[in-house]
């Protein structure tokens, strides 16, 4: 026994980490430095690798960055030598890749999945026994606001194998991944931040060391992450300023070495609008809509929401989530709930009407949906919709939640854009590893707002801003101005705005040609009708241009630039579609960041001999969820059973398995019907893993007395009520003032309990509330203010009747 542990230690001392399938790995460590200047993150992550095998190895990575990010650096260092790579067409980079892999030459790849800008695979080929190497990756993103006017930043960790239907157009993505408490290499992450505001807070979904500011007047500060931080979770930052969100326009001076007339030797402008609506038009609760649910219900939507509560799963936070929804939605609207797996269905054939029938209805199917529908097909259920008439002044709003592992990202996203004339879509990313190119571009292409649920969120509240923006009136016709010295012209990179809301950012950037003198002064101007009231908003601003931003506005405008026609590539056929894979090809190589056309590239064309022997594939892991099927554990959305096994590779040949690899597989593209019918082993560390005990969730007091109300707004007078506001029926009914209606009573009870003791959680009820209001309005009822008084008096409070919005 005690040679056999002597020889596991000397495979491991000499093997360094290894895979659940004992391969060794050659990434050692990840370090990500994040600098937030006011909205903007620049994000730097430097990948140490260490080849501790006799053979030379090819480590391939495929791993999750934001979907929006603009990557714009990507090198290798080996020794004191570093080698930056270049942005080239990416066939091209792949056949220079495999070429100097062939000739026995150090390369470096780096390319973004074809199908969703939120993967990458790194490839680093060809490190020799005994050798290191450091990879830098950088990119810039924009930071999303969050409802609460903090500042989202989330580097993704967690990557779950994505679910690609049969019969697909998109090539399939390969995720080798292990669960997250395997992940046999390490992460640390700082974060530096700075704004022309004071910085309020930083929170975290991880723990986080104390913020240490850097000046007196609190503008400049540094935080990172707590000591023994797992790599078992998206790393999710929320930066609050003071003021924080109002317009201000950055003017970035061109690049010295760039031509001028070009994107990068021109100036560029970064527009940042947050547009302001008249408080009478905001006033006034919309009444029309058809709101239109699309519900997950794949097996991973039974994974429990954090780990600190393992029976609040994905699915039963959902079923909540619709009952909020159900009770808020106004009178007179239409409404749809729809599931989908690797089939789909929907509680009613057509959108109906919303009564109390159609809504007890709704509720009772609801209340039986559970995560049984196998794999995430959302394509068909999404067809499906769209294919449905309009109603006539009832404008569809699409509400999408989804943990998002799906292969076909930009099928789904170009299906939206398609009918983004007829609907706005709200979507809500759930649970780790949920796909940040599916989720923003579903919102940002349906003129709607994406959410983010992770860690220990409630899910509610986020879903219940977003029903506060559909329940604004669309905005329409949306323009925008530019008022620009007479020498000085502009070119929009941004695609049109399709959709504005109260305290949300719209980001405009413009390629700025000309001269100007540095007292020059631009003006842009948004003008858009909102119920029927023609408004406008206005932003002066200085043309001098910021000298010191490092590129940042020109990479996100080359990105913005860089997508948008992306997407118009993908509508067009043919010579169209060849023209602007050009344009994105040239734009890409001239600003240096990346898309779908285009790969990084880096050869070591040193005087060093060539390496000699065969190479061996190494595929680095990255963290994922896992996931209960039947008694075993398997890993989310991807069973082992299922996973590719690359074709061998003759021995001595240098030629890359990943020419091999082309026609990439995912561990998840198992036919439908397959889905989660076979049992899955417990994964390697989990053998003394027993499933817990499921026992039903203690009963949400709040969700108690919501699931009461009337779809009117009303609440009856009744046992149940009692029970809920804590009561015995006796009790309630011997201090209702006389003359007044049993329904009018119960509704002013329910407002002053939800008033006094739910006042945390007031952003999920406050709809709904009023909906009671506007009822009560509606009676007209004598001795509300006895009523209130009666109320605080049997259930103790000190409720305010103007509090009560009565």
């Amino acid at each position: 026994m005690s040679i056999m542990s002597s020889l596991s230690s000397e495979m491991m001392n000499c093997c360094g980490l290894l895979t659940v399938q004992k391969e060794p790995v050659p990434l050692k460590s990840i370090e990500v430095e994040l600098e937030v200047r006011d909205h903007v993150a620049t994000v730097v992550s430097t990948l140490n690798y260490q080849n501790k095998e006799d053979k030379p190895i090819e480590a391939v990575f495929v791993f999750p960055l934001p979907g929006d990010a603009a990557v714009c650096h990507f090198s290798a260092k080996m020794g004191q030598k570093e080698i930056v790579a270049e942005v080239k067409e990416k066939q091209e980079a792949r056949e220079e890749y495999d070429d100097a892999l062939s000739s026995g030459q150090q390369a470096f790849l780096l390319e973004e999945s074809d199908q969703s800008p939120d993967v990458f695979s790194m490839s680093v080929g060809c490190l020799p026994p005994g050798e290191s190497a450091s990879i830098r990756l950088e990119y810039v993103t924009e930071l999303a606001v969050q409802a609460d006017e903090g500042l989202r930043f989330c580097l993704p960790a967690v990557l779950n194998p994505r679910y690609t239907p049969q019969g697909s157009e998109a090539p399939a993505v390969q995720v080798n991944s292990v669960p997250a408490s395997l992940v046999p290499y390490s992460l640390s992450f700082s974060a530096r931040v700075s704004s022309p505001r004071p910085i309020s807070k930083v929170e975290s979904s991880c723990s986080l060391d104390p913020l240490q500011f850097l000046n007196t007047d609190q503008t400049q500060a540094t935080v990172k992450l707590g000591a023994g931080h797992k790599f078992d979770r998206d790393v999710e930052v929320l930066i609050y300023y003071k003021d924080a969100h109002q317009p201000t326009a950055v003017v970035e001076a061109g690049q010295a070495s760039a031509k001028p007339g070009t994107l990068m030797g021109d100036p560029v402008v970064m527009v940042s609008l947050f547009p302001e609506f008249p408080q009478s038009v905001m006033s006034s609760v919309a009444s029309c809509g058809e709101f239109v649910f699309l519900m997950d219900r794949s097996g991973s939507m039974g994974v429990s929401m954090n780990n600190k509560d393992r029976n609040e799963t994905r699915i039963s936070s959902a079923r909540e989530t619709l009952l909020l929804l159900l009770k808020s939605l106004p009178m007179g609207c239409y409404f749809n709930i729809y599931s989908f797996g690797s089939s789909y269905e929907h509680i009613f054939p057509k959108s109906v009407e919303y009564s109390q029938q159609t809504m007890e209805e709704a509720l009772k199917r609801v209340g039986t949906m559970e995560a049984d529908l196998g794999g995430t097909e959302i394509l068909k259920p999404l067809k499906h919709i769209h294919e449905q008439p309009c109603i006539p002044s009832h404008p569809r709003q699409l509400f999408v939640f989804t943990d998002g592992e799906v292969g076909n990202t930009r099928e789904v996203i170009d299906l939206v854009k398609k009918n983004s004339g007829s609907h706005r879509c709200f979507s809500f990313g759930i649970g780790e590893g949920a796909s940040s190119a599916l989720i923003n571009g579903l919102a940002k292409e349906g003129g709607g707002h994406a959410q983010f649920i992770t860690g220990s969120d409630r899910m509610q509240p986020k879903v219940m801003q977003s029903l506060r923006f559909a329940l604004q009136p669309a905005v329409v016709d949306i323009s925008i101005t530019w008022d620009l010295p007479k020498d000085v012209s502009v070119t929009v990179l941004s695609p049109p705005i399709t959709a504005l809301f109260q305290g949300q950012r719209s980001l405009v950037y413009g390629q700025l040609s000309g001269q100007s003198s540095e007292a020059a002064e631009g003006c842009v101007t948004v003008k858009y009708s909102l119920a029927g009231h023609p408004t406008q908003n206005q932003l002066h601003f200085s043309l001098k241009p910021e000298e010191d931003t490092g590129l940042t506005v020109h990479r996100l405008g080359a990105r913005t630039w860089i997508r948008s026609l992306e997407m118009e590539g993908r509508e067009s056929r043919g010579e169209q579609h060849t023209g602007v894979k050009e344009k994105v090809v040239a734009l890409s190589i001239q600003s240096g960041v990346s898309s779908c056309f285009t790969a990084f590239i880096a050869v070591n064309k040193g005087d060093g001999e060539a390496i000699q022997g065969p190479l061996v594939r190494r595929n680095v892991p990255a963290p994922r969820m896992m996931m209960r099927v039947g008694c075993g554990l398997a890993p989310l959305m991807g069973l082992a059973c299922y996973n590719p096994i690359p074709p061998p590779v003759p021995l001595g040949c240098r030629v890359s398995p990943r020419r091999l690899m082309r026609g990439m597989v995912c561990s998840d593209s198992r036919p439908p019907a397959l889905q989660m019918s076979c049992h899955v082993p417990a994964a390697a560390g989990a053998a003394d893993w027993t499933q817990p005990e499921e026992k039903p969730p203690p009963c949400d007091p709040l969700l108690q007395l919501v699931s009461l109300q009337n779809a009117s707004g009303f609440w009856m007078l009744d046992s149940a009520l009692a029970a809920a506001l804590g009561k015995t029926s006796e009790e309630v009914e011997k201090s209702k003032p006389k003359p007044v209606n049993s329904e009018v009573w119960a509704t002013i009870l329910a407002l002053i309990w939800l008033q006094e003791f739910q006042t945390d959680a007031k952003d999920e009820w406050q709809i709904l509330a009023g909906k009671a209001v506007l009822w009560l309005q509606a009676q007209n009822a004598p001795n509300v203010t006895e009523c209130v008084d009666a109320g605080n008096a049997l259930l103790g409070c000190r409720v305010q009747k103007d509090a009560l919005g009565l």
